[in-house]
């Protein structure tokens, strides 16, 4: 009764599965709605002193920040070799099935790493390169159609090369030129063909990656150009409005990079940047009328490790220089500050089953953390050593794994709960 039982399951799991490919299902960037929050079950609720049980690695991927997108198949990774970035695809026991070259690296010499974390979506990957080059890839690792969007819109590649990861949606490819042809642009993702254009706002594009918000069927895109956030219709590429997130900071000094994805809550936006930055909560509307602003807090700022809110607590860390920062709990619906510590340094953070998972980026500690409004709750922590530069690519967790990168290299440990 139990084999009887366990094969009706997995039918099932392999039913649903197939349905939401077939649905559009996508996978990328910080996971479900690009939350950093996973859907998972059935992990560990504390690590071995050694971290979790190791199942694979894999070295020689090429060098980059970028995280693993991981499917019911195959996993996907991008990184740069010479000069030319690379998408590769493994099989879920770490077997490399192919890889390709898709465009070329940034012509910053200073960070040539790519940054692009694949998107799956319906059966093709969707990648950009760090001088603009958006590839359609197919399962088998062919690339069915190519445009140079920043090219095509004359716009200009930022400083530290384009770090935008495609978002798909109504099998549309959403990607930011900014400049002043276009602010935000859809391609068909069957053919490449454009669809709609959003009008200029005449500045240049951030390395945010945008946002799918949705309010009773009405779809709108959010990002950040260099002054404004935006909210773009979905359907046509109208812009709804603009909020002028720059205001914002008249009170703060330094460099306007632009780098989280906003966090979305029940018609409310939370935006946060490190390099000295204010960030601010603000209500939106999907009916086309304006912003406003909720709250703001000068504390919470993170570099490039980004965000996640769990139950009405927000949690991240700060950008106090380029090489140091610490970690931060931020009440959502008041914006006081609830604590800052010191755990070794800033860097990414993701939750699942109700945890935090953070990974500072010095020395690559990797913590599992309680959420807790009134401390940073430890409850294990281990350290990858292998591979090189920063550790700021950020964790996945798929189907009870944990995908760590750090630079040409990528480890898969076991989080499953016996």
């Amino acid at each position: 009764m139990r084999t009887h039982q366990k094969k009706t399951m997995l039918s099932l799991f392999l039913i649903i599965s197939t349905l939401l490919i077939a649905n559009g299902q996508q996978y990328g960037w910080r996971g479900p709605g690009r939350t950093g929050v996973y859907n998972e079950t059935g992990l560990l609720k504390a690590w071995p002193s050694s971290g979790p049980a190791l199942l694979w690695e894999a070295s020689g991927i090429g060098t980059g920040y970028s995280s693993a997108t991981v499917t019911n198949d195959a996993i996907y990774i991008t990184g740069t070799k010479g000069e030319k970035d690379v998408l590769t695809a493994f099989t879920q026991d770490g077997k490399k099935k192919w890889e390709v070259e898709y465009g070329n690296i940034t012509n910053n010499v200073n960070s040539p790493e790519s940054r692009c974390t694949p998107t799956y979506s319906n059966g093709k990957i969707l990648v950009v390169s760090g001088q603009g080059d958006l590839a359609c890839v197919t399962r088998d690792g062919k690339i069915s159609w190519s445009v140079n969007y920043y090219k095509k819109y004359s716009a200009e590649i930022q400083q530290f090369g384009i770090s935008e990861s495609p978002l798909v949606v109504d099998n549309k490819v959403i990607v930011t030129p900014g400049g002043n042809m276009a602010s935000m642009v859809a391609f068909n993702i069957e053919n490449g063909n454009v669809v709609w254009e959003t009008p200029p706002l005449n500045e240049g594009t951030q390395y945010t990656n945008p946002l799918l918000v949705e309010d009773k069927g009405m779809k709108v895109i959010v990002t950040h150009t260099a002054t404004y956030i935006i909210g773009v219709k979905a359907a046509d590429g109208k812009l709804l409005w603009k909020f002028n997130f720059a205001s914002v900071n008249d009170d703060q000094r330094g460099n306007r990079n632009y780098i989280q994805t906003p966090l979305y809550h029940d018609g409310f936006l939370f935006a946060a940047n490190g390099y000295g930055q204010t960030a601010a909560k603000i209500k939106i509307n999907f009916d086309g009328s304006e912003p406003t602003l909720v709250w703001k807090n000068p504390e919470i700022n993170p570099h490039v490790g980004g965000m996640v809110l769990i139950g009405n607590y927000i949690y991240s860390s700060t950008h106090d220089t380029n090489s140091k920062g610490r970690w931060i709990c931020v009440d959502w619906t008041t914006g006081k500050t609830m604590w800052i510590t010191n755990w070794y340094n800033k860097g990414s953070i993701i939750s699942a089953e109700g945890l935090l998972y953070i990974y500072e980026e010095k020395n690559g500690n990797l913590a599992l953390v309680r959420p807790n409004s009134e401390k940073l709750d430890i409850i294990s922590s281990f350290r990858v050593t292998k591979g090189n530069g920063p550790y700021w690519a950020h964790p996945v967790i798929d189907k009870g794994r944990l995908f760590v990168r750090h630079g040409d290299y990528i480890a898969i440990y076991s989080l499953k709960a016996k």
